[in-house]
């Protein structure tokens, strides 16, 4: 088993101030993050625009947006907004498209008949279109007549599908140049994604490079590591309910829900120890960074370290108690 590190990123969350941003994506860099991250959450700032100014305010700090609803856009917008910043920003960008919130989709009528299809269709036409290619395609959602961009990105960006589940693994590993894994991603939920994204590429009938995986992990640290474990405990409560792949591949799916429906609220006093260690890079600097190096060993190329609901504090705890572990 490879012991090497995974690169390391953290998150702008899309409740924190925007105004901030430029800032928030300055100070990531200087403390030796490579990658930062943004996500398009339906009624919160827009992702590409807050990647703009992410890029602009940096030197050599990636941009990703994981993700951008793919049922929600049109492929040719989506290309001309990508085409700007791969443009002006060769390199640095890393756009990613997924299935969306399917109670949003519902609520601003994009909710296709097969979101699958749609996804994947909407990621190929992205890509032809990055590539210049003349495009004619009526099918699942996506309708393009004849259309074609007049100018494209020198150097293509790699396009990630966000992915939960295995039919969505396979298919970002069959048409994509990486995958995102959502937070409370175990070790062994990322080597059982891997092997599905692997058998994705295989399918593919040329360019077999890697796909590149890159994984979220609900991050909070203090020298207390209690106190830290405290916070993270509430929102792990929150978010039993909808995680059932994630506690499946543990083996504590009956186990968590068993704990929600005796406790209720109260099943943080009395969750083990043993779920935050699997499921969160939380606790001491030390208990964090030894998460975060179990995910690289368990295939994980790149560790995005999400701050809790967009807690403003956690930066400065990352930049001043974990950071140092990694330098």
């Amino acid at each position: 088993m490879s012991t090497r590190m995974p690169a390391l990123g953290v998150i702008f969350h899309p409740r924190l101030p925007p105004e901030t941003l430029m800032d928030y994506a300055r100070r990531a860099e200087a403390a030796g993050f490579g990658e930062l991250w943004l996500w398009d959450d339906c009624f919160l700032p827009g992702a590409f625009t807050s990647a703009g100014m992410a890029l602009a305010a940096t030197e050599q700090l990636k941009v990703g947006i994981g993700l951008l609803p793919a049922t929600a856009y049109n492929p040719l917008f989506a290309a001309m907004e990508i085409t700007t910043l791969a443009c002006a920003f060769p390199g640095r960008f890393l756009p990613g498209f997924g299935h969306g919130v399917d109670v949003w989709m519902k609520q601003i009528g994009a909710a296709p008949r097969s979101t699958m299809k749609t996804l994947e269709r909407t990621a190929l036409t992205v890509r032809a279109l990055l590539r210049g290619d003349r495009v004619t395609v009526h099918e699942h959602g996506v309708h393009l007549d004849n259309v074609q961009m007049e100018l494209y990105p020198a150097q293509q960006p790699p396009l990630y599908i966000g992915a939960m589940r295995e039919k969505t693994f396979r298919l970002a590993g069959r048409i994509a140049d990486g995958t995102i894994l959502t937070e409370m991603s175990s070790p062994a939920y990322v080597r059982s994604a891997k092997e599905h994204i692997e058998a994705g590429v295989q399918e593919r009938t040329a360019d077999l490079r890697p796909n590149r995986v890159v994984v979220y992990a609900h991050t909070k640290v203090s020298p207390d590591g209690v106190a830290a474990r405290r916070v993270v405990r509430q929102l792990l409560a929150s978010r039993f309910p909808w995680v059932d792949v994630h506690l499946k591949a543990l083996g504590i799916f009956e186990e968590a829900h068993a704990l929600h429906q005796k406790y209720g609220a109260d099943m943080v006093n009395h969750m083990p120890d043993a779920w935050l260690d699997e499921l969160t890079a939380s606790g001491t600097p030390e208990q964090a960074a030894a998460f975060i190096q179990r995910l690289g060993e368990a295939g994980a190329d790149a560790v995005i370290l999400l701050p809790l609901d967009g807690d403003p504090t956690c930066l400065d705890e990352y930049i001043r108690y974990l950071m140092p572990l990694f330098r």
